[in-house]
């Protein structure tokens, strides 16, 4: 678990990051250190505010490098998520950033793709759809935000995945879960807050 002080650190260097690369295409160097040396994956998400539309979300996975390296990668790319036009200057005052620390990934072994439905919890997973080369995530904060059920949230998952959305009834199809903590700025660089994964803030 991460305490609020290193929430905060998180969403401040997001923002930085952001900021630098839409301003000079140039990525802020940190001196991030204790948590932030450690691999862990982690999701940046930018959102208009005072609407909270989606403007951007992206994030390494997996584990596979320091978390102040993985939020630079996630916030750089999140600002130019190849779903919306690059985020531009003049909406910087505008966003807020929200960033997603994961727990590692693990595969659901279940005996019949059923049981997917006993083994996922709204408000607390996570999902990744496998299948081929066909790949989907949904972070845990999503199903929430949505007001899907588990039924929803596993197609909506193979949708993302670009699968149809019964493909995790396919014994073929991998599903893995993992848990988030998210912390979140509350309005453009003002107070950052974790956020419950039932919506709310505390």
């Amino acid at each position: 678990m991460f305490n609020l002080d290193d929430g905060k650190k998180a969403v401040v260097y997001a923002r930085q990051v952001i900021e630098a690369y839409v301003k000079n295409k140039s990525i802020t160097k940190s001196n991030l250190d204790g948590v932030f040396l450690r691999n862990q994956g982690v999701f940046v998400t930018i959102h208009t505010y005072p609407e909270h539309d989606l403007r951007g979300c992206i994030g390494i996975p997996f584990p596979v490098m320091p978390l102040k390296d993985a939020i630079a990668e996630g916030a750089c790319s999140a600002s130019h998520d190849p779903r919306f036009p690059p985020l531009d200057i003049i909406e910087l005052d505008n966003i807020i950033i929200e960033v997603t620390i994961l727990t590692r990934p693990q595969v659901l072994e279940v005996e019949t793709p059923q049981e997917y439905l006993n083994n996922i919890v709204i408000g607390r997973d996570g999902l990744i759809v496998e299948q081929g080369f066909y790949k989907g995530l949904l972070l845990p904060q999503v199903p929430v935000e949505q007001g899907w059920d588990k039924e929803e949230f596993l197609s909506q998952t193979c949708i993302k995945a670009g699968l149809l959305p019964d493909s995790w009834l396919d014994k073929s199809t991998r599903i893995s879960f993992f848990r988030g903590q998210v912390f979140t700025e509350i309005k453009p660089r003002g107070e950052i807050k974790e956020k419950k994964l039932d919506g709310s803030c505390c």
